[in-house]
């Protein structure tokens, strides 16, 4: 049976390091959408190996306050299981970022090479530096020295469709220090408009001793167990279908049968918890974009999506949530694609 298998595999310890996650299941990082208010609601459900914070600038940790910084704040009780994500293109600030990161006490720290966003690429930063392998590798060195929590490394196929420069990258990483890779199988700057080639997930994975963890249009337990079976990978990412269904990891790693009223749940309690991490503004705007992903799970989410869209305030955001499930939405079976953007 599907569940009991996926269960089984999804239960079973990995070592990342010099520690130890219970599940192989985890977030996959997201800006905006892995803040602190989104990852206490998936704690809140349970079933998550590992949690992966918003993407922070590692030029400006040091001077970062977590009580009002948009990007680099989390919960004490959190820190046992998240790991922060950062992104630059200096060696020196990057590990400067890495040692504050571990002084908090976070569980480890993910480097971005993965990032697509002009933004970021005309900086030099994220994907960019999949073009500069050895300043890559450099930047993984220049952290790996001056940290002993686990090292995790996020990055693309490339850019080209070619997987031999992916699986190069990803020696060259092993060797400079890095304890895992997060491998999502897509070309930069694809912004999704073809599937992920999860046969170079396994080319990564036989050419390194270290954890990899797959990512890419995972949508359900058959996706799951097929991704871990073909590819040999040793955790899954999941990304848009943890925003899509928050409670999918206690769904699939705990046999936790969710009832009925579980969406409007999620999406009440959601703006609860970013009223009470972030200023007004900077909650909507979160939840905004939180709403694209979660409105693919109803057979006439662009409704739900385009009234969140149009709000400009947190009581608007209640009443378009209380009429849309005073409805009662039908609900597809699987995410509507359209919205996965």
């Amino acid at each position: 049976m599907i569940q009991d298998d996926l269960i089984q595999i999804l239960n079973r310890p990995l070592t990342v390091g010099n520690r130890r996650i219970a599940s192989r299941l985890v977030l996959a990082p997201m800006t905006f959408l892995g803040n602190v208010a989104f990852r206490e609601l998936l704690a809140n459900f349970g079933g998550c190996g590992l949690l992966f914070s918003e993407m922070c600038s590692a030029g400006r940790i040091p001077h970062e306050n977590r009580n009002n910084s948009c990007y680099f704040r989390w919960r004490d009780e959190e820190l046992s299981s998240l790991v922060c994500q950062i992104v630059g293109e200096d060696p020196d600030k990057m590990a400067r970022a890495a040692r504050i990161i571990e002084q908090n006490g976070f569980f480890g720290v993910d480097i971005n090479f993965g990032c697509s966003a002009a933004t970021i690429c005309n900086i030099r930063c994220g994907a960019a530096l999949l073009k500069k392998p050895e300043r890559a590798a450099a930047i993984v060195e220049a952290v790996r020295r001056v940290i002993s929590i686990p090292l995790f490394v996020k990055f693309r196929t490339g850019w080209s469709d070619d997987p031999r420069p992916a699986v190069k990258m990803a020696k060259m990483f092993e060797s400079a220090g890095a304890d895992a890779l997060t491998f999502h199988p897509r070309v930069e700057p694809d912004r999704r408009s073809s599937p992920p080639r999860w046969e170079y997930i396994g080319q990564v994975k036989q050419a390194v001793k270290i954890p990899v963890i797959g990512n890419g249009n995972v949508f359900s337990r058959q996706d799951c167990l097929k991704m871990l079976r073909t590819t040999g990978c040793d955790a899954v990412a999941l990304g848009r279908m943890a925003v899509a269904k928050p409670w999918v990891f206690a769904t699939w790693s705990k046999g936790f049968r969710p009832d009925p009223r579980i969406h409007r749940q999620a999406a009440t309690e959601l703006l609860a918890l970013l009223g009470s991490h972030f200023e007004p503004q900077q909650a909507i705007r979160r939840y905004k974009r939180f709403a694209l992903y979660f409105s693919a799970g109803f057979r006439f989410g662009h409704h739900l999506n385009t009234r969140i869209h149009n709000t400009t305030s947190f009581e608007q955001i209640r009443e378009v949530i209380d009429d849309f499930f005073h409805g009662c939405p039908e609900l597809t079976a699987e995410p509507n694609m359209n919205f996965f953007i």
